[in-house]
């Protein structure tokens, strides 16, 4: 594939759990600076675990002198709390936040200040101004917990109207999703960035267990491909090479704001994407 327009790009991490974990994430992200990405992203532990991880990891990247983004999700904090959190940050020269809800704890009963992440945009603006950049996360196939296609478009825009800055999407595979959804939400008043959400093919068991978890749809013959191939990994990694770049292809063509990948801490898939549409100094 020939050149492709570059857009701004945006890498997700999630904070490592093992010294070794720590190493192997400072090289990923020293390779991915390849790229030049505007920022890069910290997520939560799997299942949201601890907010120390994540906070850990994003105050050591920005000591690096990177652009850095912590997750920041809400559910069952106290508003003192969350002040003192968000300080904290500011006081280390982070002031960008992927703003969101989080997993409900299992039991969970009522939900304290912050039932939902349009709770936390409003709390951010209302105590710290316009001193954080704020994104949102943003449903193309519809949330999987949302009650219909139509509440879950408002619930996205209610959260832009509270004052977030921008969206990122969850991950797909079906552009159409995208474009209806950005046409859909600006035609309720959102005119923010909606940048698309990323997720490199490396595995099937690994994508069918995510997706299934949080509401991606894997296109009937992508998943008949993957199934075909078994556990043949260098055919499954060439194939996902292909559909993703012709994904991200597909995506600059048109004009998107942005592209923020789903890394899983590696640093091949994306650089591998990045080389193919012509982002990368060939070797």
């Amino acid at each position: 594939m020939g050149h492709t327009q570059r857009v701004e790009l945006s890498f997700e991490f999630f904070p490592p759990k093992t010294p070794q974990g720590e190493v192997k994430l400072h090289a990923t992200q020293q390779q991915l600076a390849a790229l030049a990405p505007a920022y890069v992203s910290v997520t939560y532990g799997a299942g949201g675990s601890t907010q120390e991880g994540t906070f850990r990891t994003v105050a050591a990247m920005a000591r690096h002198g990177h652009q850095v983004a912590s997750h920041f999700s809400c559910i069952g904090a106290s508003p003192p709390s969350v002040r003192q959190q968000l300080q904290a940050l500011l006081d280390q020269g982070i002031s960008r936040l992927v703003a969101l809800r989080g997993d409900l704890p299992s039991g969970y009963g009522s939900h304290g200040a912050f039932a939902h992440a349009v709770d936390l945009v409003r709390f951010v603006r209302a105590e710290f101004g316009q001193a954080f950049h704020v994104s949102v996360a943003a449903y193309p196939e519809v949330h999987p917990q949302a009650s219909s296609a139509q509440a879950d478009l408002q619930a996205f825009a209610d959260k832009v109207k509270a004052g977030a800055d921008g969206a990122i999407t969850q991950y797909f595979f079906n552009t159409d999703a995208y474009f209806r959804m950005v046409d859909d939400a600006f035609a309720l008043g959102v005119e923010v960035p909606i940048v698309p959400g990323i997720m490199p093919i490396t595995s099937s068991t690994q994508l069918l267990r995510f997706s299934d978890a949080c509401g991606a749809e894997i296109p009937r013959w992508i998943r008949r491909r993957l199934m075909d191939f078994g556990d043949d990994t260098a055919s499954i990694q060439a194939f996902g090479l292909d559909v993703v770049t012709d994904l991200c292809d597909q995506l600059c063509t048109a004009g998107v704001p942005g592209l923020h990948f789903y890394t899983m801490n590696q640093s091949a898939p994306v650089l591998a994407i990045g080389q193919r549409l012509g982002w990368l100094a060939t070797p």
